[in-house]
C-alpha cells in the first residue's frame, strides 16, 4: 500500500522513484512513440526517469515554466506513473534565452536536429531530451481547442521544497479541462481521476464557466501530442 502523501514536490519525487525502480526492458520506443491508452510510461522515457534535474535548472536560471501533463497530476495526487515532463512557458522572446540556457545546463538536446539556441524555444512546441527526462516544451502558440492557454500560467499554482526549489505547475482544473479537451483514452481516464481529486463539495468557477475572458471559439483543433 503506497502511503498519503500531501507535499505536492514529495509526491512527484516519490512517483519517480517508483518509476525508476519499476524493472522493465527496453522498448526502443521514445515519448513521442506513446500510445494514446498506457502513455509514456511504456516507453524508454521511464527509465531511469527523474524530472528534477531540469525543474531545477530552470529554477537556478529564473525561468517560470509551468508543468502541465501527468506530472503536473501526479503533483495533484494521480497514482499514475509517467515517463516524460511536459512544460508550458510564456514563449515571450525576452524569456527565450534563460529557457535556452537552463536546458543548456544540463546537456539537453532538441528534436528534430534544432539547435539549442533561444529562437527553437519560440516554436508553439518543440521536443526535448534531458538528463532523467524527456518531453515536449510548448508555449501559448500551440493550438488547444477552444481553451485560452494564457490563462493556465496565470492560474498556475507553486510548490517550494526545503530547498528552495519552486515548481510551478498546472491547477487542478485547468489540467482536467486539458485533458478533456485532449480526449484520448487516457487523457479521460486521468480527467476522471483528477475530477475525484477535487475537495468534496468545491467546484470552482473555472470549471462550471470560464473565468478568464478568452478568444471567440474557434474551429482550432486540439493539439495532437503535447501532454
Amino acid at each position: 500500500m503506497l502511503r498519503v502523501i500531501d507535499d505536492p514536490l514529495e509526491r512527484l519525487r516519490a512517483a519517480a522513484r517508483r518509476t525508476r525502480e519499476t524493472r522493465r526492458e527496453s522498448t526502443g520506443l521514445s515519448h513521442e512513440d506513446a500510445d494514446d491508452d498506457v502513455g509514456t510510461i511504456g516507453t524508454d522515457g521511464a527509465l531511469g526517469f527523474d524530472p528534477f534535474p531540469l525543474l531545477e535548472a530552470l529554477h537556478r536560471h529564473g525561468v517560470r515554466a509551468v508543468v502541465i501533463g501527468q506530472v503536473a497530476g501526479i503533483m495533484h495526487g494521480s497514482a499514475e506513473l509517467t515517463g516524460d515532463l511536459d512544460l508550458l512557458w510564456d514563449g515571450s522572446p525576452a524569456h527565450a534565452p534563460a529557457v535556452a540556457a537552463a536546458f543548456a545546463s544540463i546537456g539537453a538536446r532538441l528534436g528534430g536536429g534544432l539547435p539549442l539556441e533561444p529562437e527553437s524555444f519560440l516554436r508553439p512546441k518543440v521536443a526535448f531530451t534531458a538528463p532523467g527526462a524527456g518531453g515536449d516544451c510548448c508555449t501559448p502558440a500551440l493550438p488547444w481547442g477552444d481553451l485560452h492557454v494564457p490563462g493556465f500560467l496565470d492560474r498556475a499554482l507553486t510548490a517550494t521544497g526545503p530547498d528552495g526549489l519552486t515548481v510551478h505547475y498546472a491547477c487542478l482544473d485547468d489540467l482536467i479541462l486539458m485533458r478533456r479537451t485532449l480526449g484520448r483514452p487516457k487523457d479521460l481516464r486521468r480527467a476522471a481521476e483528477l475530477e475525484r481529486l477535487r475537495p468534496d463539495g468545491v467546484t470552482t468557477a473555472r470549471a462550471a464557466s470560464p473565468a478568464t475572458p478568452g478568444p471567440a471559439p474557434s474551429s482550432s483543433p486540439a493539439p495532437r501530442d503535447p501532454l
